[in-house]
């Protein structure tokens, strides 16, 4: 795997791959984090890539374009939780971060606070995963081993064939009937390790209202990695 810089303005960054089982030249622009890849079939060499790349130049750029900046979290920025949006403050004193009046007040250094915020967030999101688990769980009569949090790009949730329940910790950051439903999705595999009519008909059972939140995702999710916790505001 290499990388190649297409010129212009802006220039380009394009991560070169390869595949066995491509059968033409592909490019790709991440919707989470802009990453543009190019993956090469067998018999195509680098060069042949590159032109390719630049000639589709102008589309590329029209797609980053297109996508939503990242947002640094720190003092003054709107950020969702559980789906309502609450602006980050600093607080004049004490040592917990607090939610009222529709802010986040996190005391502390400046320069922390998208660590604390992360902190904070894990902390929710594995308190209404855990309760949300327990209820669906309850309900089929079954149980799981344990659940694990997680900052995974391709996917919101997993179940283990040992019952192990795995959750994107950003679902917090998702409405909370969109947490219930992945909540409701990993507990059904508990029952069903397959996405056969058998298992939606377990979902459905759990969350009847489940196909709202899984357009939710598909339309609004890559969104929610947009927020980054590990730079400064001035980087933005």
């Amino acid at each position: 795997m290499g990388q190649v810089t297409l010129p212009g303005n802006p220039p380009i960054d394009v991560v070169i791959k390869r595949s066995a089982r491509a059968r033409r030249i592909s490019l790709r622009v991440s919707g989470i984090d802009g990453t543009v890849s190019m993956t090469l079939p067998r018999g195509i060499s680098e060069a042949q890539g590159v032109d390719f790349a630049r000639e589709k130049a102008d589309w590329l750029r029209g797609h980053l374009a297109g996508r939503p900046d990242l947002v640094a979290v720190a003092h003054g920025v709107d950020l969702p939780v559980a789906g309502e949006m609450l602006t980050i403050a600093p607080a004049a004193s004490g040592r917990a971060i607090r939610v009222s009046e529709g802010k986040i007040w996190v005391p502390g250094p400046a320069e922390q606070v998208g660590r604390r915020v992360q902190s904070w967030l894990k902390t929710l999101a594995r308190d209404r995963l855990v309760q949300a688990s327990d209820r669906y769980a309850a309900r089929l009569g079954t149980e799981y081993s344990g659940i694990s949090l997680r900052d995974t790009r391709s996917r919101w949730g997993s179940c283990s064939s040992r019952g192990g329940l795995s959750y994107s910790w950003r679902l917090i950051l998702a409405p909370a009937e969109v947490l219930d439903y992945v909540a409701a999705h990993e507990v059904a595999h508990l029952r069903e390790m397959n996405h056969s009519a058998r298992f939606w008909a377990l979902v459905e059972k759990l969350d009847p209202e489940f196909e709202a939140s899984r357009r939710w995702l598909r339309t609004h999710g890559a969104a929610l990695h947009r927020y980054r916790f590990d730079i400064d505001a001035d980087a933005r």
